[in-house]
């Protein structure tokens, strides 16, 4: 059996997916399972062990005739039996139908007509479940697995020599990652708490635990953000993991994660590190699942920036 499972979105929205790609992997234990993904999520495949192959199309771009037909030939190369899809779009539909692919199975939406199984768009949910409720096109009504990945030892072994090149002690440290994404600030989106509020979170984790080290996770976009926070408080130490193996691999080794509603928050609640996350406009209840691992804590006013770094250090010492 061969399945195709199409996962538009970022880094954050294949994670989620993971236990879908489980839970398929458990009932097919035989089945080639390949998944189709926009050319920025393509690295989140590296924790991911339950898939066979990574195929890349922008989901996003303007394509023309010419790229649909290329995606064409690509998924009927393959003869997938089963293709599962979170897109919305009708086109993506009527790709899966051309292709000839038996099972083809998509949200219930208005734009569902070439699908041969249609599942309820529950929206009002954890996104995991969400996006594993399409196996209810298959007829499998299993619990949503929970968060789960795979970080390669070669991964961990760099985490672990980064944490003694950074002289952080056998005590630990805390992680903390602002968040900054173009593509959040592009769309309006509110995900970056202010460095001010960061610092005065800082002071008080330093007073109350002056031998747990603090740093600041640094990712591509997030220079600008470190700078600030470096300047304010130069001996913060940074690192800059390369892949999603090695970012795993340093939010597994940390006591706590302290972040904004981000990617490296679904790795920190699937390696089990305990997490606090800060939301603006997006929700808690649709991007945690509930559990003692995990805190969201919920602007009041949709603005990150009017959660009192009070209501933060709460959670952090509430044991």
């Amino acid at each position: 059996m061969r399945i195709l499972a199409l996962v538009p979105g970022g880094i954050g929205d294949q994670i989620l997916f993971f236990p879908t790609l489980e839970d398929l992997k458990t009932q097919y234990p035989n089945a080639l399972i390949d998944v189709m993904v926009e050319p920025r999520s393509k690295g989140a495949y590296r924790v991911c062990p339950f898939v066979h192959e990574v195929l890349v199309f922008d989901y996003k771009d303007r394509n023309g005739l010419a790229e649909y037909l290329n995606l064409l030939g690509i998924i009927r190369d393959r003869e997938y039996d089963v293709a599962l899809t979170l897109g919305q779009k009708w086109t993506v539909g009527l790709l899966l139908w051309l292709n000839g692919i038996p099972k083809r199975i998509g949200y219930q939406t208005k734009n569902s007509w070439f699908f041969s199984h249609t599942v309820p768009l529950n929206q009002d949910q954890y996104a995991a479940t969400m996006y594993h409720d399409l196996l209810k096109g298959l007829d499998i009504h299993n619990p949503c697995p929970d968060l789960n990945l795979v970080v390669p030892k070669k991964d961990i072994e760099w985490a672990e020599g980064t944490q003694k090149r950074l002289g952080i002690k056998d005590t630990g440290y805390i992680l903390i990652h602002g968040g900054t994404s173009k593509l959040a600030i592009t769309k309006g989106i509110d995900k970056v708490y202010p460095v001010a509020k960061w610092q005065e979170i800082i002071r008080d984790l330093r007073s109350k635990q002056p031998d747990l080290a603090i740093v600041l996770l640094e990712g591509p976009e997030d220079g600008e953000w470190v700078s600030q926070m470096m300047n304010a408080s130069p001996n913060l130490k940074t690192i800059s993991p390369s892949d999603i193996g090695k970012l795993a691999a340093t939010i597994a080794g940390a006591s706590l994660m302290l972040c904004t509603d981000s990617a490296p928050m679904h790795l920190s609640v699937a390696v089990g590190t305990y997490t606090i996350a800060l939301f603006g406009p997006t929700s808690v209840k649709k991007l945690l699942p509930q559990n003692d691992h995990c805190v969201g804590i919920q602007s009041p006013t949709g603005a990150i920036a009017d959660i009192k770094p009070e209501e933060v250090l709460t959670q952090v010492w509430r044991g």
